[in-house]
């Protein structure tokens, strides 16, 4: 650890935002670093290391930003400092480094710093009005790191969370570890999780099929405006009264009627046996008036139905229901794991491309109405650029895929080169933090959980 009573470079700064610096080849600064800055009249500011270099004679020279300057009261104050022509440079202490996360407002405890263990990092929750990409290689800890940020948000925001779950990872969500904090535990039990499952006990995953946008109810039934026109005309003209029949009822309804229209799609409806799928509510609630009242995090378990359009549908309900309701701007983080089955550009099907087309119009404009976005995937490449565009906040873990930390590093310019390019080194569980959600951009070993966690690997077998 640097001892950060001795000044360990020279530094100056052209614009009060920026600096470069030298280093003694005794000290070791590292991308990803806070320091302190003293200038010659003894006014601190504290920076960031964004990149080092060494020449060929083994000097070291770096350049960072300029995160505040130090006020008489011991505070941190968020502005640009004067330009200096010279300052001493030491490692920033922990002292200083809570300045900034009260500066800042910096409140969720995610992890500790990788290069300095015993200083937590933390992330600024209100920054979560922004869209936010997540992601890493299988096995970097993704999902359990996303894991802990959701615990974060649910123990110390009001921000209400719906999780879109294909594993079922996190479908114990509302149950805490043994051994985890008594108080952290507390304010865990005080929140309102709801879990909605295909089926089994608990509360169910439904969707109304006449609330589905017509398009998708149409692209269900396989029908044509113009060429099946009867029929066509039948499905707009349902009512919600037929809505809460059951299957067989429907059926018998429709088939006795004098209408052709009618009779033709309680036919078709019958041949597709499209009633008889385990997602449509009939007399229980659906997800969209479970989360019309806004629990503090609701999660959609979509593993587990029969057919492979039922997950899509319960997903695209809850994502039109919400965009219908957009004017009255009620916050809300939509969580989406392995969003590269939802947000993929080669997705092709009427559903997907459905849901794909909704979320990029979130992703567009959701985000003045409290429609936020956090998609986490393995897959950077597999997610539409017209969405990923649309994110200000990155969490980066293993990732070593030349290819996705190339476009990684095009839309997310905000990241320094110099720590997206460590990415294929980080160990389980470390991840880049960059954007507006923290403070400054920092590598972080996440912390553990404190719910547990809904999927795990499957053990190889051994021999004893």
């Amino acid at each position: 650890m640097i001892d950060t009573s001795v000044p360990q470079a020279s530094a100056r700064s052209l614009d009060g935002r920026s600096f470069s610096f030298t280093v003694d080849p005794a000290a070791q600064f590292l991308a990803g670093d806070y320091v302190t800055l003293t200038d010659t009249e003894g006014h601190e500011a504290l920076g960031f290391v964004e990149a080092t270099a060494e020449d060929v004679r083994g000097s070291v020279s770096g350049s960072g930003k300029l995160l505040g300057v130090v006020d008489p009261d011991g505070r941190l104050v968020s502005r640009a400092t004067r330009p200096f022509a010279r300052a001493d440079v030491g490692a920033a202490s922990p002292e200083a480094i809570e300045r900034l996360y009260a500066a800042t407002r910096a409140t969720l405890e995610i992890g500790v710093q990788v290069s300095n263990p015993a200083v937590p990092a933390r992330l600024l929750p209100h920054r979560f009005n922004r869209h936010t990409f997540w992601c890493g290689q299988s096995g970097s800890g993704k999902t359990y790191a996303l894991g802990v940020l959701i615990e974060q948000l649910l123990s110390h925001t009001d921000l209400p969370v719906i999780i879109f779950d294909p594993n079922s990872d996190f479908v114990r969500l509302d149950e805490t570890l043994p051994d985890a904090p008594a108080d952290e535990a507390a304010l865990l039990h005080s929140r309102e999780v709801r879990i909605l499952r295909p089926g089994g006990e608990g509360e169910h995953l439904r969707a109304r099929f006449l609330a589905l946008p017509l398009n998708v109810r149409a692209a269900l039934l396989r029908l044509d405006p113009l060429r099946d026109r009867e029929e066509y005309n039948t499905l707009v003209h349902l009512d919600e009264r037929v809505s809460m029949l059951e299957a067989d009822d429907l059926l018998a309804d429709l088939a006795a009627s004098q209408n052709p229209g009618e009779r033709a799609l309680a036919l078709r409806l019958d041949n597709l046996g499209l009633l008889g799928w385990q997602v449509w509510a009939r007399a229980e609630a659906a997800a969209t008036e479970i989360i019309v009242d806004r629990p503090n995090a609701t999660v959609l378990d979509l593993g587990g139905f029969r057919y492979a359009e039922e997950p899509l549908i319960a997903a695209l309900s809850v994502l039109d229901d919400l965009w219908r309701r957009r004017e009255e701007r009620r916050p809300v983080l939509l969580v989406i794991d392995e969003a590269h089955n939802l947000c993929s550009p080669e997705l092709t099907s009427p559903l997907q491309v459905a849901i794909r087309e909704l979320i990029l119009q979130i992703a567009a404009e959701g985000r003045k109405f409290g429609l936020w976005l956090l998609l986490s995937t393995q897959r950077p490449s597999k997610i539409h650029p017209g969405i990923i565009s649309q994110c200000d906040n990155l969490a980066l873990m293993k990732m070593s895929s030349p290819l996705d930390l190339a476009e990684l590093a095009t839309v997310f310019g905000f990241a320094p080169e110099a720590l997206l390019a460590q990415s294929p080194n980080f160990r389980q569980g470390e991840a880049l933090f960059a954007g507006g959600f923290s403070p400054a951009p920092g590598i972080v070993q996440v912390r553990g959980r404190l719910t547990v966690e809904g999927g795990i690997d499957v053990p190889v077998p051994l021999r004893a």
